[in-house]
């Protein structure tokens, strides 16, 4: 049996589930793209390669190893995509909940069905089938449990849109004794620069006490208020659209005073080190054009 233990993002990882890029496929027709970033680099001929992708995820698993972190793998499926494992599934304290993607990728969660077996049977959960919702958007924080969401009407529009209020409102219901806080995400099918795809991608607490946050990816103003208040301002780091673009807030902490992230990230890196946190660069930029980065690659099972 596996020992599931997720209260918040920063405490020291024991075990994870990291994607694979073993048999990516051809690049996607444009269509067939979930998000506007991939999109947009299928019709610029800039779609990442297979191997580059395998040569960034090598480079995380080394990290862990080097942490001495379990790392499970999905099983590969010829000519797939399984990066994204933090879409799939996602813990919450002892509870393993599936996700309820899109319909397409449902081979994703297949894929994992070795660690979730391994799972105690009364700790997985599978949503009722009208909430949708992806771990990227999921975010433990000790009493709180932060969810980015979509609440507008248009919703059925958005294919960027991937968590709804029905989603919420079964989280709390399943963790009574958390806070349970929504944030609504600004979103676009078409436009990566004024997309945020999940909450991981213009949020993310760090450390003991900071975050990184991108202002303009929450669709109110309040809810960004709210988490700078609660961080405080001198706690925060705060990235531009360029930065969210390039997946500046989807780092990934190994404990509160470890990060992966991204080589070409200097100026949050820099940020990071100045408040005593060590920072393990690893390539990861082919990967980025996806609309995913290291958390969005990973996910956690067991923290201390």
């Amino acid at each position: 049996m596996l020992k599931l233990n997720v209260k918040n993002e920063t405490s020291r990882l024991r075990a994870v589930v990291l994607g694979i890029a073993d048999s990516n496929g051809p690049s996607p027709n444009p269509k067939e793209c979930y998000d506007p970033k991939s999109r947009q680099h299928v019709l610029a001929g800039t779609y990442p390669k297979e191997e580059d992708m395998t040569k960034e995820m090598d480079a995380v698993a080394a990290v862990f190893e080097k942490y001495s972190v379990k790392v499970f793998r999905p099983k590969a499926i010829k000519d797939y995509n399984q990066i994204f494992s933090r879409d799939i599934a996602f813990v919450i304290e002892d509870k393993m909940i599936k996700a309820n993607i899109l319909p397409d990728r449902d081979r994703e969660f297949q894929a994992i069905e070795h660690v979730w077996s391994l799972v105690p049977k009364e700790n997985r959960i599978t949503l009722p089938e009208e909430c949708h919702v992806e771990g990227g958007d999921i975010m433990p924080w000790n009493d709180y449990i932060f969810i980015g969401t979509y609440y507008g009407k248009d919703y059925p529009d958005y294919i960027t849109a991937r968590t709804n209020i029905e989603a919420v409102e079964a989280i709390q219901r399943l963790f009574p004794n958390k806070t349970v806080k929504s944030f609504e995400l600004r979103k676009s099918n078409t436009n990566p620069k004024e997309n945020a795809l999940h909450l991981d991608c213009c949020f993310q607490p760090v450390g003991k006490n900071k975050a990184i946050i991108h202002k303009n990816g929450f669709l109110i103003e309040d809810d960004y208020n709210w988490l700078v208040n609660y961080f405080g301002k001198d706690n925060v780091f705060e990235i531009s659209k360029e930065e969210m673009y390039n997946m500046n807030s989807n780092i990934f902490s190994i404990s509160e005073n470890v990060v992966i992230s991204e080589t070409n990230f200097t100026r949050l890196n820099a940020w990071l080190r100045s408040h005593g946190i060590t920072v393990e660069e690893v390539p990861y930029a082919e990967i980025a054009k996806q609309e995913g980065l290291l958390r969005c690659s990973t996910l956690p099972l067991l923290r201390d």
